[in-house]
């Protein structure tokens, strides 16, 4: 498996510029997090693993939003019941790091990546360090290029959606 120190390499050799922190304060959801380092929810976000029939694709979104799995499915022009959300396992199998704690990068398979533009409504975002208890913090357009992502419409916002996956 895959840590925090493989996140810290991975920036170092890309030459990325983020920072990892450590909060004292556990963050298991959204608001926990960002209660732990002072930023609103909108500044936190997700990576989450989805397939589609064999392909792989990683949405990052900020994570109070909730990803509508019917935007995935017309871009890959299928029906929304074959974009599922990946396994504790798959994503362990694919990415190299546990289920809350996968960052938006480094991971040991290249993925296909989408960014919610609702992301970008940030300057600076905490993701996923990599494990439990870090969280990298990062300029959006710094993301941007690190992951070589698309920009695209994946999400709804929903206040009440509080749990992480």
């Amino acid at each position: 498996m895959l840590n925090d120190q493989d996140v810290t390499r991975w920036l170092d050799e890309n030459q990325i510029s983020a920072t990892l922190v450590y909060p004292a304060a556990p963050t298991p959801t959204v608001a926990a997090a960002a209660s732990a380092v002072g930023v609103s929810t909108e500044q936190i976000i997700k990576s989450v693993l989805f397939t589609i029939d064999q392909q792989n694709l990683l949405v990052i979104t900020n994570g109070k939003s909730t990803i509508d799995r019917r935007l995935i499915a017309e871009r890959f022009q299928v029906g929304r019941k074959r974009v599922k959300l990946a396994t504790a396992e798959h994503v362990e199998n694919i990415t190299g790091y546990s289920v809350g704690g996968v960052p938006p990068f480094a991971h040991i398979s290249k993925l296909t990546t989408w960014i919610d533009p609702k992301v970008l409504e940030q300057d600076v975002v905490y993701a996923g360090g990599g494990s439990s208890n870090a969280l990298i913090r990062i300029e959006t357009r710094v993301l941007i290029s690190a992951t070589d992502a698309t920009i695209t419409p994946v999400s709804r916002s929903s206040d009440a959606n509080e749990h992480d996956h």
